[in-house]
């Protein structure tokens, strides 16, 4: 192999590696967004599902994703969006075995350490016993995979008699980092069609500007928040600012005053007259 063959390998693998670890964390940021999709009916359009939590009256304390015990191990007698919920539990299986294929090849650590990707046990005493680490839930899996993709904790260990010990975990081979980076980019490609995230433009329905009549389109992303512009473009008089194409545009802190505007049935003030 030559210096550039090896340059070239070493910038496809570095490619890799990041694509995953972003994977990875959109999963990790937008799943208490897929948590709340469950427990709220869908939606076609409008609003935009990342209103949803902000517009319900019933909700009284944030959602704290760390304190929801994993979907897979919990029941589900009545979800408000089965989508979604189908969604929720193919992302936490796809990543959780993900995590047991990495175990089984590069983990080293004995057991009793915390850092330690624990396998199911179905002859446990109890349920989170018998759940292994999945029982810690997706955000716990997901940077536990981060941690063996940037090869973290694998070189030997200074014990306190300054004697060194095994590292707990072997570096990653390269034929599971593609493994790994397709899966990651599979689970995040679905949560964010599921959740709407992913980049698109969508008339919003039976819904005019209530300035001036245009035509309104929901703009969302993954990286992103939604915002909604105004076919009319400046001639609009909507409070809002113009975006790069001369259209009025409601950004994130705009649309619960555009939701207000068009629940009320506001009319244009030539309509109005």
């Amino acid at each position: 192999m030559t210096t550039i063959d090896r340059e070239h390998h070493r910038m496809t693998y570095t490619a890799a590696v990041h694509e995953a670890v972003a994977a990875l964390r959109s999963i990790r940021e937008h799943w208490g967004e897929l948590l709340l999709a469950i427990e709220t009916p869908p939606a076609d359009v409008w609003p935009p599902r990342q209103l949803a939590h902000t517009l319900r009256a019933d909700v009284d304390e944030p959602l704290v994703v760390q304190d929801r015990a994993p979907l897979v191990l919990r029941e589900h007698p009545a979800p408000a969006n089965l989508d979604a919920l189908d969604a929720g539990l193919a992302i936490e299986r796809q990543v959780f075995d993900l995590a047991d294929t990495l175990a089984a090849v590069v983990q080293r650590a004995d057991p009793g350490d915390l850092r330690r990707w624990d396998f199911q046990n179905p002859g446990a005493a109890d349920g989170r016993g018998a759940a292994g680490s999945r029982a810690h839930g997706l955000h716990f899996a997901c940077v536990w995979i981060e941690g063996r993709l940037l090869d973290e904790d694998t070189e030997p260990e200074k014990q306190l008699d300054d004697a060194l010990a095994a590292p707990p975990f072997a570096p990653l081979p390269p034929y599971l980092l593609h493994e790994v980076r397709r899966a990651a980019r599979i689970a995040e490609g679905r949560l964010l069609r599921t959740l709407g995230l992913d980049t698109r433009s969508t008339p919003v329905p039976d819904r005019a500007c209530p300035w001036c009549g245009g035509d309104l389109d929901l703009h969302t992303g993954p990286d992103t928040a939604p915002n909604v512009t105004c076919s009319t473009g400046s001639e609009c008089t909507a409070p809002v600012p113009l975006d790069e194409q001369g259209r009025r545009v409601w950004q994130w802190a705009d649309l619960v005053a555009l939701v207000a505007a068009l629940a009320e049935g506001r009319q244009p003030a030539e309509q109005a007259a």
